[in-house]
């Protein structure tokens, strides 16, 4: 059954887009699917998800990815797969900006952009709100985004 993303709203938070294209509801909680463009050199904060597995599938660009320690270059038409409870970050790299998915399984946790956008929180200057969103979904900020 196919759903349609065209009536979901794009948000934006820190200059990043997210739109789910699929979400819990569309999967009876068994995944979510968000489509999201980061601009050059941005990326989050080091940090685990505590309850989903993510699979980061890059569309356009290019982004080092950090997962425990060891990195590797992720670029359009590849894909890397986080496992939940495993510490991860990711920076943009390159001149361009980076269109990537974000499958996550369980959905749920895309609720958390929703949330940040919302309310237009800014890092560090906010990061008391911004971790106590995390704790509701299940989200743990463990270190700086990569330099």
């Amino acid at each position: 059954m196919a759903h349609s993303a065209q009536n979901r709203d794009v948000i934006d938070w820190l200059g990043v887009t997210y739109k789910t294209i699929l979400s819990p509801e569309d999967s009876n909680g068994t995944m979510s699917i968000v489509d999201s463009t980061s601009p050059p050199d941005s990326g989050p904060p080091r940090h685990i998800h505590h309850n989903e597995d993510e699979i980061f599938v890059i569309l356009t660009g290019r982004c080092r990815v950090w997962i425990e320690g060891a990195e590797q270059i992720a670029a359009a038409g590849e894909a890397v797969f986080i496992p939940r409870g495993k510490e991860h970050t990711f920076k943009v790299t390159g001149d361009g900006e980076s269109r990537h998915l974000i499958i996550l399984t369980p959905g749920g946790f895309e609720g958390f952009f929703a949330e940040m956008a919302a309310g237009q929180f800014r890092i560090p200057e906010d990061m008391p709100a911004i971790v106590t969103a995390a704790e509701r979904h299940h989200l743990t900020f463990t270190g700086p985004p990569l330099d």
